[in-house]
């Protein structure tokens, strides 16, 4: 992974810590356990958090910024399985179970990230019954957001498919539902099984249709 990586004091590491959802409802004792165990970690836009194939060894959470979760099939081809929001953590599979990592997380923009190692979340997980339940919690989310996306692909065209990625990527702002995020349409295309071209067709038709409005540095 490429980043820069230092440790945090208690004192700086807890109020991230308790804008966590995966962390809700801990005690301050377990806040300071977790504020002790965490690493910050920045990455830059494009660069690889971790990789395929990669020994699970930590769980990272996503302090500011975003990331993509994609696999590539070996004549490079991409297919982006969903996008990571602040707030969001990712590698918690791979500690319950012991596999590699299942895909590669890459950088969306620039990130900060609270690194975890396995042997100290696995500590954290054995004393603090909210903190697997959270996991689960997590855990059942993935697995929801799994199951709507198959429905997506099989039954709806692509105007559907493009139109509910918009709609789940929003946030409701002053009465609008707003998206912030930077996401390129061939990132778009990636995740719902379409071409660039035709995601830009159908964003063309939906823009000029009056249901959204491209404005700098959001979409309504």
């Amino acid at each position: 992974m490429s980043a820069q990586a230092h440790p945090l004091g208690e004192k700086s590491c807890k109020p991230l810590l308790k804008n966590i959802p995966l962390f809700a409802g801990l005690s301050e004792s377990h806040f300071d356990q977790l504020a002790r165990m965490a690493v910050c970690r920045k990455v830059l836009r494009n660069k690889t958090i971790v990789h395929v194939g990669d020994s699970t060894d930590s769980i990272f959470i996503i302090v500011s910024g975003s990331a993509k979760v994609l696999n590539r099939d070996i004549e490079g081809n991409e297919v982006i399985l969903t996008f990571l929001a602040t707030g969001e953590c990712f590698g918690e599979m791979g500690l319950i179970d012991g596999s590699p990592r299942s895909a590669d997380v890459v950088a969306n923009e620039n990130c900060e990230l609270l690194e975890i190692s396995k042997s100290d979340f696995t500590k954290a997980l054995a004393g603090n019954v909210d903190l697997c339940l959270n996991i689960m919690k997590s855990l059942v989310l993935r697995l929801r957001e799994a199951n709507h996306k198959i429905e997506s692909l099989a039954l709806m065209d692509v105007y559907g498919r493009v139109a509910k990625f918009l709609l789940d990527l929003s946030e409701v702002e002053n009465g609008l539902r707003v998206i912030r995020r930077k996401v390129t349409k061939q990132d778009m295309a990636k995740l719902v099984g379409a071409s660039r071209e035709m995601v830009s067709r159908v964003m063309k038709d939906l823009e000029s249709s009056g249901y959204i409005r491209v404005e700098e540095g959001r979409i309504v």
